[in-house]
């Protein structure tokens, strides 16, 4: 009795591990879930946006200088000696009397406060040029964000595709572990009914396929369980609940591509980095400006106010002899305030616009990698695509064929050694097919990446 066609297959399945079961905690979550999700968590773009919180905040702080950009108080208390009056003069003419010391043996209470206000009227640039730069500069953090958003946004995707790859491929082969062992079974209650169809070398072989089951499954297990976990940790999943895909089959992502040209165009107002590269420019020219300002005086209005009081002083009316421990006196007009460092203003000028020259390059560079990375990109997924369509192509061939095959094997029309080719075929361009589609979505997701289009939550 020969061996049927469904015996020769499961000897031959390429087998890959069984999926884990699912556990009372499975969350199922579609990629733009996943992709959300990890731009919420991520502690390192976390760390960005802390960072694009300074560059904020210090902005404010520039804009907070533009009025009263100098204004404090300070407030002293102490002890102070008393007054000594031999000759009882009246407390407005003590300054006229020689003979009025001080008595260290009457201390009393002394209180003083000073108030100082500057607010700059016109300075020639170093003021609004410093706040310009400021503001360019968070501006050129909100882009860091954005470009490790989209860093995020890709790896995570990733991860979600390396397990719903993994699923598929188990989808692939099914249950083969129950295939291989019903056929081992087979084997041998053949073998014991001394069926000359089949001998020793059938069950080795079968033997064989167990042990290479064993390892496979061990290997793709642990594969599986490392992309997992790896996605997981990138989603920061809480207690006991695992992240699994929720779709159930691996499918090509239904999308139309553009031109590469409208592409191009996209990717010039929407890569962050470009925006990035532009805002560090106008932060450098305007920090341009503010340094060629020193070599301009500043007009500036100016306010100060003393007041101090101690209750053993008196004041004194002479408006060129006063107390010090007991005055008010009030300071207020306008201003210049030039900086005579002039070699030392020439050179940070020069170091300045030194620095912005270097930024513009990296401006015209940024523009021209994009345009690369955009190119390359479409190419990739131009190739992705073809390979995707040959090899739908090429297993629908295989399919038939192993069809025709199986029937003619069955009806004692065909060769074994056709059946075999036929089983070996199909399977390798199942799987090829799966790693060709998991190659066509990410290409697709790099398209959208290169062009600035992912983590803004646009999807194909």
């Amino acid at each position: 009795m020969k061996p049927s066609a469904a015996y020769l297959l499961a000897c031959l399945l390429p087998v890959v591990a069984p999926l884990a079961r699912a556990q009372e905690d499975t969350v199922r979550v579609h990629l733009e879930q996943v992709i959300d999700r990890a731009l919420e968590v991520s502690p390192d773009l976390d760390a960005v946006r802390a960072r694009a919180r300074y560059a904020a905040a210090r902005s404010s702080l520039a804009r907070s200088s533009r009025y009263f950009s100098e204004m404090k108080i300070e407030t002293a208390f102490a002890v102070v000696p008393g007054l000594t009056n031999p000759n009882g003069v009246s407390v407005g003419q003590l300054y006229l009397d020689p003979e009025v010391r001080n008595d260290y043996a009457s201390l009393s209470p002394y209180a003083q406060s000073e108030f100082a206000l500057l607010q700059p009227i016109y300075t020639f640039g170093a003021l609004s040029g410093t706040i310009t730069a400021a503001q360019h500069g968070a501006e050129a953090e909100a882009g860091a964000v954005r470009v490790k958003a989209q860093e995020v946004a890709l790896r995570v995707a990733g991860l979600y595709y390396s397990v719903l790859l993994t699923d598929a491929l188990y989808a692939l082969t099914g249950q083969a572990t129950d295939v291989v062992a019903q056929a081992k079974r087979e084997i041998e209650r053949l073998l014991a009914e001394g069926d000359p169809e089949v001998d020793e070398a059938d069950r080795y072989q079968v033997l064989i396929t167990e042990q290479e089951l064993l390892s496979r499954t061990r290997e793709v297990t642990e594969t599986r369980s490392i992309a997992l976990a790896a996605l997981n940790r990138q989603l920061m999943m809480e207690g006991r609940a695992v992240a699994v895909p929720a779709e159930r089959v691996l499918e090509p992502l239904p999308f139309v591509p553009l031109t590469l040209d409208e592409y191009l165009s996209l990717a010039h107002g929407l890569r962050p980095e470009i925006a990035q590269a532009r805002a560090g420019l106008n932060a450098q020219a305007a920090l341009v400006q503010a340094a060629r300002a020193d070599y301009y005086p500043q007009l500036v209005f100016g306010l100060s106010a003393t007041i101090s009081r101690a209750a053993n002083r008196h004041r004194q009316p002479n408006p060129f002899i006063s107390d010090s421990f007991r005055r008010t006196s009030i300071r207020t007009g306008i201003g210049f305030r030039q900086n005579l460092s002039f070699a030392q203003t020439k050179a940070r000028v020069s170091q300045a616009e030194a620095r912005r020259e270097e930024i513009r390059y990296l401006v015209s560079a940024a523009e021209q990698l994009v345009r690369v990375e955009v190119e390359r990109a479409y190419r990739t997924l131009s190739i992705a695509e073809a390979s995707l369509v040959a090899q739908d192509s090429s297993l629908a061939i295989s399919k038939a064929w192993l069809r025709v095959e199986t029937i003619n094997f069955d009806l004692d029309l065909g060769s074994t050694e056709n059946l075999l080719d036929a089983v070996r075929t199909n399977l390798e361009l199942e799987a090829r097919y799966l790693e060709a589609v998991q190659r066509y979505n990410m290409a697709v997701l790099g398209l959208h990446h290169a062009v600035g289009l992912l983590g803004r939550g646009e999807l194909p």
